[in-house]
């Protein structure tokens, strides 16, 4: 869906705007190129960050060029289809001297927080602030999605113990690789981080330190979640994969043994069914009578063997 809209704080309020002026911010999702040109020519927004973040490979970066301030930052994202699969997309922020530009492959919720005003610190027209809000809404979003997964994950493993179905099984590595995905775009966004507190490319005010200090620890709670659920995600993949291997193991016992107690009255039935001349007891009922009880003596002894 191609969006582009444009806001403005007025009196404490998130307020869409008509057009674009100083102080606004605006917000493209999955732009046009009559769009991208727009925003170029009325803001001068340099072409490379407009593009830098519809790249859906782009890692978590900040650069300056020119006055102008690009921070690209990996938010998670939420896909239900078949199953529930989470990734991470660059979302860019860019700086200019009087606007805020934000830009972004596809919609997301942290966005629409803003949009609609749920944000009540979010001022417009102060931008390093706003950038900090925007960081701290993503590090919440990846907590409140890593909660998700681990609910899933324990779902999905009683489901395992009742039954081996494949499907289970392949929710399961979705996960593990929706963690694989979290995990390394949340070190990337930790790197850009570290990179803002030094204040050299962003000017941080005093009132902004301690809000940058919270989206770090946020960051940081995200980061070692998110390893802490890997590892026991892999652990519980390693100990299903013992049980299906040891289940398989004992059914191949039960029916070796069921095998072998069947072979039994068949071989003594070949015998008597021969045309051999002198075979004990030639009635019809020594062979079933002999049959069950070879069959019961090697039942016994391969129950008492652990075999049956």
């Amino acid at each position: 869906m191609n969006l582009l809209s444009i806001f403005k704080t007025i009196d404490g309020k998130m307020c869409k705007m008509p057009e674009m002026g100083p102080g606004c911010w605006i917000n493209l999702t999955y732009p046009t190129e009559d769009e991208l040109k727009l925003v170029m020519e009325k803001l001068k927004v340099e072409p490379s960050f407009l593009r830098a973040a519809l790249d859906e490979e782009e890692t978590s970066r900040i650069d300056t060029e020119d006055g102008q301030t690009l921070v690209i930052i990996d938010v998670p994202s939420v896909e239900k289809e078949d199953a529930v699969i989470y990734s991470t997309l660059p979302l860019g922020i860019i700086l200019t001297e009087q606007n805020i530009v934000t830009i972004c492959l596809k919609e997301t919720p942290i966005i629409r927080d803003f949009e609609e005003g749920m944000v009540k610190t979010a001022k417009t027209s102060q931008k390093t602030s706003f950038i900090l809000l925007v960081l701290l809404r993503v590090a919440g979003r990846y907590l409140q999605y890593l909660k998700q997964i681990d609910k899933i994950s324990s779902y999905m493993e009683r489901q395992l113990y009742q039954s081996q179905r494949n499907k289970e099984l392949i929710q399961l590595l979705d996960l593990e690789k929706s963690l694989v995905y979290f995990s390394t775009s949340l070190k990337a966004n930790e790197v850009t981080l570290e990179k803002i507190l030094r204040g050299r490319i962003v000017t941080l005010y005093e009132e902004d330190q301690d809000l940058l200090e919270d989206v770090l620890t946020e960051v940081h709670q995200a980061i070692e979640m998110a390893n802490i659920y890997s590892s026991i995600l892999s652990g519980m993949m390693d100990a299903y994969a013992s049980v299906i291997s040891n289940n398989l193991n004992v059914i191949m016992k039960v029916l070796t043994s069921i095998t072998i107690m069947i072979t039994i009255p068949n071989i003594i039935f070949s015998f008597y069914g021969m045309n051999v001349g002198n075979l004990p007891f030639p009635t019809a009922w020594f062979p079933a009578v002999l049959s069950v009880g070879i069959v019961v003596i090697v039942g016994i002894i391969l129950k008492r063997k652990d075999l049956f």
